[in-house]
């Protein structure tokens, strides 16, 4: 063991805390945390490892530790480091995203939405929803039932909802709070289940339609019958008991860990989610961390369920609810349940999916190739315009193989030369990376430049203006157009033989692309609808915000008819409008 090494285990103590692993070039590539540091972090020292345990192990130079007054303190502290500094054996539940609620304005006239968070209080809540699909398809069937208002912006005229039934109208009549508030409660026993009357009127107006040859709105309410029964399908398990609660399991194969969550809010069954992810280290611990992160971005309900009393044991003190395990019952039956799915997703991950090569391998590789130290975080950047109209530079970075979408960067041009991409090379860069000095930021490993020696050697120029040195390349192109390989800046070619090396390459060239010519279109975009929505009375901020929210597209807006857009303008503005496109 080396001597460094030994100095730091003797100098551990028997308190909670986080240890940080750091390598021979002071790159930090494992961060953990413990009950006792003493104890955890001495085990992988003194004790046999195998696998990626091992590896990581033995690339340990030395470690420093931060003690903490708890271990759910360690556990706040680990989460921020590992998001700060990306170690490349740290295994993370990417699940960038907050589930969608179904928010219901609670007073005046109801109005169903998707909202991301339980913020405004103007509205009751329901959810989360593992996925918008399932909200919007909810919201669909909920408007179709229910006489809720659909516009808006409340129109001067009933519309087309009023007509078939399906909005009360406010906007010519107005609506005691009582009937607002029994529609409210109509719409939240729906949302806990309770379909069973409404789909029974349902059949009872289809049949009627029916006997009346109005054979049309027979078939609509089949529509909605079918939508009922559909939901009660996905919802086929409820719980009487209406308590908020996610039940999770976990299934483990060949050094991956699938793990299942069933979220149930007022004892209704919203649906599933499924993460799939490499084995690390003890398979407890890496369980237990993986719900402790679905919580960093979830609201946690009333009570989590886990199929594993040392999980639970884990997580008591650190979740605000109620941990426990279940081993008979209804709840343990739906635990069997989500162990079935996991188990299931890890045979749909062997089976039908072609598991990802090691990406860490790869960069390995890639460092020998180019004789720089492995690019565990690597920077892209393109420009991109139209006949130099709108030009904007991106940056896209990825740390250990895998795209980093919080560190990526947008650039507008500032220089007059608009079509000259080198000159916006050079903007770009000087702009980014003094920025990134200025503020003591961590430098990436390694540039990647598209369009060959040119564009290298001015990403150089750029870097040598503010005194940064960090090691470029440019991905050239054989004379069919396709990438062949990198180039440095001596004119020094690299062919790319290892395909797997050639495709991750490829993937962060497309993603720089995508990135410059999504900025670049909304810019467009925006120039366009600004130009139309001038000189219009009546159009301020607020409704052009309106507009180009309800209509990304400007061929959308050119689609839309005067009643359309009436719905959310008052009438004289939308039809001022309506001729503008049209003229």
């Amino acid at each position: 063991m080396k001597e460094r090494l030994k100095k730091c285990i003797e100098n551990l103590k028997h308190l909670p805390g986080v240890y940080l692993m750091h390598d021979e070039n002071d790159t930090i590539i494992y961060i953990g945390k413990a009950k006792d540091l003493q104890k955890r972090v001495s085990q992988y020292f003194l004790r046999p490892q195998t696998g990626k345990v091992l590896k990581m192990r033995d690339s340990v130079e030395y470690f420093e530790t931060i003690i903490t007054q708890n271990e759910k303190e360690a556990f706040v502290l680990e989460m921020n480091l590992i998001q700060t500094h990306y170690p490349k054996f740290n295994v993370l539940l990417m699940d960038d995203k907050h589930y969608p609620y179904i928010a219901i304005k609670k007073k005046n006239d109801p109005y169903l939405t998707i909202k991301r968070n339980k913020k405004d209080r103007h509205y009751d809540y329901f959810g989360p929803f593992p996925s918008a699909s399932l909200a919007k398809e909810m919201i669909v069937l909920l408007n179709k039932i229910f006489p809720t208002r659909k516009c808006r912006n409340i129109p001067s005229t009933p519309c087309l909802y009023f007509h078939m039934g399906q909005c009360l109208a406010p906007c010519i009549k107005e609506i005691s709070e009582e009937e607002n508030n029994k529609l409210v409660e109509e719409i939240k026993s729906f949302l806990r289940g309770n379909n069973h009357k409404i789909r029974e009127e349902m059949r009872n107006k289809m049949n009627e339609a029916s006997d009346n040859l109005e054979f049309e709105k027979a078939a609509e309410y089949k529509k909605v019958i079918d939508a009922i029964d559909h939901i009660n399908t996905i919802q086929n398990v409820e719980v009487n008991d209406r308590v908020n609660r996610d039940i999770f399991a976990y299934s483990s194969r060949e050094g991956y860990i699938a793990l299942a969550i069933l979220l149930y809010r007022n004892g209704v069954l919203l649906g599933k989610k499924v993460f799939v992810l490499e084995a690390f280290g003890e398979e407890m611990e890496q369980v237990s961390d993986l719900i402790l992160q679905f919580y960093l971005d979830h609201e946690a309900p009333d009570e989590v369920i886990i199929n594993s009393d040392e999980v639970v044991e884990n997580l008591r003190d650190l979740l605000e609810c109620e941990v426990i395990s279940k081993s008979k019952g209804k709840i343990h039956d739906l635990v069997l349940t989500a162990k079935e799915n996991a188990s299931n997703a890890l045979d749909e991950y062997f089976l039908s999916a072609r598991l990802d090569d090691d990406k860490l391998l790869l960069l390995e590789e890639l460092g020998n190739l180019l004789h720089i130290k492995t690019p565990l975080h690597i920077e892209l950047f393109d420009n991109s315009h139209l006949q130099g109209s709108q030009p904007v530079g991106a940056m896209v970075a990825f740390i250990n193989g895998e795209p980093a979408k919080k560190l990526y960067r947008k650039f507008h041009i500032h220089h007059e030369e608009s079509r000259d991409d080198l000159m916006s090379m050079k903007e770009v860069i000087s702009r980014h990376y003094l920025r990134s000095k200025n503020e003591n930021k961590k430098l990436p490993d390694l540039i990647l430049t598209d369009g060959g020696l040119i564009q290298v050697e001015a990403a150089i120029d750029a870097l040598n203006s503010i005194e940064v040195d960090i090691p470029v390349f440019g991905l050239y192109k054989n004379d069919k157009h396709q990438t062949e390989g990198l180039i440095d800046k001596e004119g020094n070619t690299y062919p790319i033989i290892n395909k797997s090396l050639f495709f991750l390459l490829t993937r962060m060239q497309d993603e720089v692309h995508r990135f410059a010519i999504t900025f670049h279109k909304e810019l467009r975009l925006k120039s366009q609808t600004a130009s139309i929505f001038d000189g219009i009375n009546g159009l301020g901020k607020k409704r052009r915000e309106l507009l180009e929210k309800a209509y990304p597209d400007i061929n959308l807006l050119k689609q839309a008819s005067i009643e359309e857009l009436s719905q959310l303008l008052p009438y004289e503005v939308a039809k001022e409008l309506y001729e503008k496109l049209h003229s």
